[in-house]
């Protein structure tokens, strides 16, 4: 009898063209920018220190070279950081800092072309997506879906570019290591949540070299009786990964970041943009979905952390004029007089509009001056995306945040969209 991860294996079988390729080496850009200036992070620095002395042939941005496993979990990690990472609104996770240092390390480790790179990225933000879409909001009320579901994406991209694999087997292999809680959320100094991505990517890349060696993983890990939906997806229907999204590559689907918060307080900073005029002194009224509320109902934030966590926060920015750069989530602006005062004033609530939306809709209000100011999709989602422009200027300011010259950043944002594979191991640093 054939099981559900076998029929999702067999959904990859279909073309590659050189325009998913295109897209895959734009969101390659996007998280390489956020990694080499994750590294610059305090967490970033304690990842790097963690591990100074590794052996190996794949590329750790801003360390030695080390295995395939080690330096997934090392650059997994250090994608996250900053909260930058590409989105899947659907799914409701970050599938670039998983998938992406899977398939690097493994490509290195191989000596794969850059089209069969950025193939398997392609793929595994395919599985990804797939499952993340599916697993249902039980599932996200607990458990971080960028590592329980981006470990299924990680294990198929390392699969597709390792010889005598066993993608089915392996994905049991993933299924039975998803980990990844949200309690990391509830305390300020926690650097969990970089850990699920590294983790993700690293035990990926794992399950892909196990099943090349016969190492069997259990074959119906996502519908099995106490297989992953049955243990963490209540309410959810695993026959879900099969669903119509319409023609093409899922990584088509996917959202792009401009600010350096969470995703969940964008759509709420677009509608601030849109604010004509405003006394100085009466509330700002923040009306959004619920999920953004439970993750960014932060009114007093303390750490930077908390910063990108906090609607008020992201909110009281705009109106304080003050530019969404990295340096607005740091202890200076969290603490500047003026910052807080007009922080004071925002007040969030619910909209029911936007619960019923969500979360093919990531969308929000804000009402100020007395009027209303809505928007129903968040700045860079494909609704309302970010132009390769837009990317490219990201992905520089973030390389030199990472203490990257101009000269070599342009040169690495020119050969990773060139799909120079060779040029970009070379100038990553």
């Amino acid at each position: 009898m054939r099981t559900l991860t076998q029929d999702l294996a067999s959904m990859l079988t279909r073309p590659i063209s050189k325009l998913d390729r295109d897209r895959a080496s734009l969101l390659l850009l996007d998280w390489t920018g956020c990694a080499v200036a994750g590294r610059q992070e305090p967490a970033g620095q304690k990842i790097t220190n963690a591990f100074p002395n590794e052996d190996g042939n794949c590329i750790r941005i801003g360390a030695s070279k080390a295995s395939p496993q080690m330096a997934a979990l090392h650059n997994g990690c250090l994608g996250n950081v900053l909260e930058m990472d590409d989105v899947d609104k659907r799914a409701i996770l970050h599938a670039g800092p998983t998938v992406i240092p899977a398939a690097l390390a493994m490509a290195e480790h191989v000596g794969a072309t850059a089209e069969e790179f950025l193939n398997a990225i392609v793929i595994g933000y395919e599985i990804t997506l797939r499952i993340g879409r599916a697993v249902g909001p039980g599932h996200y009320a607990f458990w971080h879906n960028t590592a329980t579901c981006g470990i299924f994406g990680a294990t198929a991209a390392a699969c597709y570019l390792l010889d005598k694999s066993d993608l089915v087997s392996a994905l049991g292999l993933a299924g039975t290591q998803a980990s990844g809680f949200w309690q990391t959320r509830h305390e300020s100094d926690s650097m969990a949540k970089q850990l699920h991505a590294g983790h993700a990517a690293q035990a990926g890349v794992q399950s892909a070299l196990l099943s090349a060696q016969g190492f069997q993983g259990p074959r119906s890990i996502l519908e099995g009786e106490q297989g992953f939906f049955a243990a963490t997806c209540p309410g959810a229907d695993p026959q879900d990964v099969f669903k119509d999204y319409g023609n093409g590559w899922l990584i088509h689907q996917t959202s792009l970041k401009p600010y350096p918060a969470c995703r969940h307080a964008h759509a709420a900073i677009d509608a601030a943009k849109l604010v004509e005029a405003w006394d100085g002194k009466s509330p700002i009224i923040v009306e959004t979905y619920a999920d953004a509320l439970k993750f960014c109902d932060r009114p007093d934030p303390k750490s930077t952390t908390e910063a990108k966590f906090s609607l008020q926060h992201s909110v009281a920015l705009i109106f304080a004029g003050h530019p969404l750069t990295l340096d607005a989530f740091t202890a200076d602006v969290i603490n500047h007089l003026q910052i807080m005062r007009v922080r004071d004033l925002v007040q969030v609530r619910e909209g029911k509009g936007f619960n019923k939306a969500y979360p093919a809709h990531y969308g929000a209000a804000v009402i100020a001056g007395g009027k209303r100011y809505s928007v129903d999709d968040a700045y860079g989602d494909p609704e309302c995306p970010l132009s390769n422009k837009d990317v490219t200027e990201k992905a520089l300011m973030l390389l030199k945040e990472g203490g990257v010259s101009e000269k070599k950043s342009k040169a690495l944002v020119d050969a990773t969209l060139a799909n120079d594979f060779q040029s970009y191991k070379v100038l990553l640093p």
